[in-house]
Formats: structure tokens, sequence, C-alpha cells
């Protein structure tokens, strides 16, 4: 390492933020990035462990103290290359991960851990600015054809993948836009579309072709596509919501999040939207569910004018501390407080919705909550109490449902007479991803359920290896931890 005794010397430093009453008036990200030389410091601060557990804190096994070492050098080119080996779009982890590559740091056992999610998104935005990111198409190409359904990370990471393999790759995608809920989910102030724009490009000048507004299995079916390509990979994102099945559910004005935010992407990318329009403006709103679709809802209710928001958690408040339970380097269910939280909401914890109220006109005038606690039951699981005269009535004109998935669309799953597992994704092993239909694959959400970005990017360069064998009967992709071609 080139600073042997950097972690000694300097302090965690991560990007600063606009004032809240700047960044809330625009949808536009709002950090403010380190100068290079601070950028150094943090890379220096890498501390030459003798077991990196970052790299299994990583779903992508990135190369963690290899790139941090890189930047402390200045060797923002090199950086990039260690980087893009494991991860195909580090410009996107970068801004939306939870690090839990953090939570594993060895520095931080008793430390602020390494900023390693920071210094990745500056080694992706500096290889853009600076060109070391190009289109590099394969040398070869085979003449086998892949068709990847869904254009979401895990879609374009398989893709890019099964492209730098030789493949013919075609992306097919049901919005008009590629992204998937890159851009039809996450709002703008956390990950502007440009970005994810000049990544297609690129995929595009490599050789990939993209289908968009085509929903396969309606506009397309199953039979057509095993007879036009030689394997089929499933990369759908877990879309069907989880409701709340309570009394005043249907009334105008409980919304699920995932109808909230895409409309919301929509009019910020002046692109169109058939259903009736959702707005917070001048309303009461009560955000419940405590995870980053609660938190981009609250973020995007605060920009576009709510009156007061409040958000709601079935859970208790997690301490701010590691929680004895969960020691390093495991993932910690600790009280975790986003740029949207700072930006002005009330937050309530062990407390559960009873029931909606509207008015003659059904529309959503208020709900119905009680606090509740958390037992261990007989069965020596925990069961949920309500406590006696906890009931508390809230006005409110809009709830946003962020409640989490359930699964993905079952319509082409059911054509392609697939099996599901317990949790209600489809059935595909960890040893080759392919489904109980021989040349069709799925990673992702659809194989795993709803999980983070970074995981769905692992997922996609999984399958390509396991595809790219079963077409040639042998693979020169990578899998987790191998590093990749040598090729950016």
């Amino acid at each position: 390492m080139g600073k042997i005794t950097g972690f000694l010397e300097y302090q965690r430093q991560t990007e600063g933020y606009l004032p809240v009453e700047d960044r809330t008036k625009h949808y536009n990200e709002f950090t403010k990035p380190l100068e290079e030389a601070a950028l150094k410091e943090q890379g220096a601060r890498c501390m030459n462990c003798g077991i990196p557990f970052c790299h299994s804190g990583c779903p992508l096994g990135n190369l963690i103290p290899d790139f941090n070492d890189a930047v402390y050098e200045g060797r923002w080119d090199k950086a990039s290359e260690i980087l893009h080996a494991t991860n195909n779009f580090p410009e996107f982890t970068g801004r939306l991960c939870p690090a839990p590559c953090e939570e594993a740091c060895v520095l931080g056992i008793n430390e602020d851990p390494v900023s390693i999610e920071n210094i990745e998104k500056n080694i992706a935005e500096s290889a853009f600015k600076n060109g070391y990111i190009k289109a590099l198409p394969p040398n070869e190409r085979t003449d086998k054809k892949v068709a990847v359904i869904g254009s979401g990370p895990a879609g374009l990471a398989a893709a890019q993948q099964l492209n730098r393999a030789g493949h013919w790759v075609t992306v097919y995608e049901r919005d008009e836009r590629v992204g998937g809920l890159l851009r039809f989910g996450i709002p703008d102030f956390k990950l502007e579309k440009t970005i994810i724009d000049r990544r297609i490009t690129l995929l595009e000048e490599e050789g990939i072709q993209f289908k968009t507004g085509v929903h396969v299995g309606k506009d397309i079916k199953s039979a057509d596509l095993e007879e036009q390509y030689d394997a089929v990979v499933l990369c759908g994102g877990a879309s069907v919501r989880r409701g709340l099945p309570i009394e005043g559910a249907d009334l105008k004005g409980v919304v699920q999040a995932m109808d909230f935010l895409p409309q919301s992407n929509r009019r910020v990318g002046a692109l169109p939207y058939t259903e009736e329009e959702i707005s917070a403006k001048n309303k009461h709103v009560i955000v419940i569910g405590g995870g980053d679709t609660g938190s981009d809802c609250i973020g995007t209710s605060r920009r576009q004018g709510a009156k007061s928001i409040q958000n709601f958690e079935i859970m208790p408040m997690a301490t701010s501390s590691r929680p004895q339970d969960q020691p390093w380097p495991f993932w910690p269910m600790r009280l975790r407080e986003s740029s949207s939280h700072k930006e002005g909401v009330e937050r309530h914890f062990s407390i559960m919705t009873k029931r909606f109220v509207g008015n003659d006109k059904g529309e959503l005038t208020a709900l119905v909550t009680v606090e509740v606690e958390w037992k261990l039951g007989p069965n020596k699981r925990m069961q949920l109490i309500e406590k006696e005269g906890s009931e508390k009535s809230w006005p409110c004109d809009l709830a946003l449902l962020a409640l989490g998935f359930t699964g993905s669309e079952k319509t082409l799953a059911d054509q392609f007479e697939l099996q599901f597992d317990e949790r209600n994704n489809i059935k595909a092993t960890e040893s080759n991803y392919q489904t109980s239909r021989k040349g069709v694959f799925a990673a992702g959400d659809q194989r795993r359920g709803q999980s983070l970005i970074v995981w769905a990017i692992a997922e996609g360069r999984q399958a390509a290896h396991h595809v790219d064998h079963y077409l040639m009967g042998y693979s020169h992709l990578p899998l987790k931890g191998d590093g990749d071609m040598p090729r950016l």
C-alpha cells in the first residue's frame, strides 16, 4: 500500500450536500464532490489489512484495496480498470449502493470505515471525464443469439458480459426508455438519467441491440423467443407490489409508492403518462414503510410541495450503533438517515396502520394507527402485540405504500411453464442460473427476489457466465472474484 499509516493520519470524509432549502427546489443531484487531494487521502485510509473482508462484504467481489491504492497514487486510469474488472456500472453503485463493503471494512471495527462507495463513484466519474471508458466491441462474433428480458441493472450487466463473449445480444424493455427501475423508480435527485444514457450509448456502440416498448409475453410470445434465440435470460424486476389489505385501502389517495415515483420521474423527464396525476402538493403525506423506497417518497414529496410528511415503520427504532447480535463483518440493522430524511420528515416507529378514513366522495382524509410492540411468543417467534388505548387518528390526503414486493409478474414465466420457489421467485439453480426450461435462464430480482442494485449486477454477471457456458461448452467470462477480461 502507498500509505501504510494513512488510516492513522486521516479522518473519514464523504462528499457534502447543497443546503436543504436549495436542493429541494429541483430534482437534480445535489452532492458536492471532494477535491482530488482529499480523495487521495481517503484512498490512503485503506489499511493494508491481512484479510480484506470488504471483498466478502461486496456482492460483486470488488477489488477494493487495489483501487483504493491506485486512487492514493493518483492512478485514476488504473483505478478504473481495476473497478470495471468486477463491476460493469460503478456509476450506479457509487450513487445507490448501501455499501455493505463498508460495514465489512476492517477499519470499521473501531474507527469510521473507509469511504469506499464515494471513492467508487469518483473513480467512475473520473473515467468518463477523462475518456478511460470507451466502447469496446468484441474482436470476434459467434453465431449465437441471446435475448435478455429487462433493461435494469441485472439485464444490462448480463447483456454486456454476453456481448463481450461475442454473442449477438438483444435487450427487450417494455417501457419506452432503457433502464428499468433505475429510470422509472429511482428519483433524479439520486440518479440523473443522463448517467444512464451515457452508459447505454456505449453499450449500443459495443453492439448490443435494444428494443423498447415491447412487452415480452404480450407483444411477443415465449415460443417466438425460443425460435429466434439460442438462449433467453429473464431479468425483469420484482414488480408485484405488497398491498395493505385493511379498511379504506381502495380510497382515492391511497397510492402505491411504485405508482407515485415512476410518474414523478416521467414528469421530470417530460415523458408521457396515462394515469391520473398523483401529486403531494399542499397535502398531508404519510409514507408507510421505512426502506429506501419510502425514503425516495419522502424526498419526492418534499420537492412536490407537501404540507407535511410523516413516515411510519412497523418495526421498533433501531440503534445507531451495531446491534450485539449482528457482529462485524455482517450487515447490521442499524438506524439509517438518508438525505431525504434530513430534508424534513417526522419518523414514527412501532406503529401500525389499522384503517384508512375517507369522505363521501371516496377521498382519503385520515388514517388510524395503533402502537405495537414485539414480544417473543411461545413458539420462539416474535409476535406483534397492539398496545391498548394507543389508537390515534392522523390527517392524511396522500398515503404512499412503500411496503416492498412479493415477486415478479408471471405472464412470461407461465408461458415458459417455469417452476417457482417457495418465495414466489422463478426457480433457477445457483449452480448455473438455468430455470426448469432448457435454454431459459433467470437473474436478478426474478431469481432472488427484491434486492440491491449491486446484487442485480452481480446476478447478471453470474448468469452471463453460465449462459455462455451453455452455448459454447466453456466460458472465459468471470464468476465472482475472478476479475474480467482485460478491457474496460
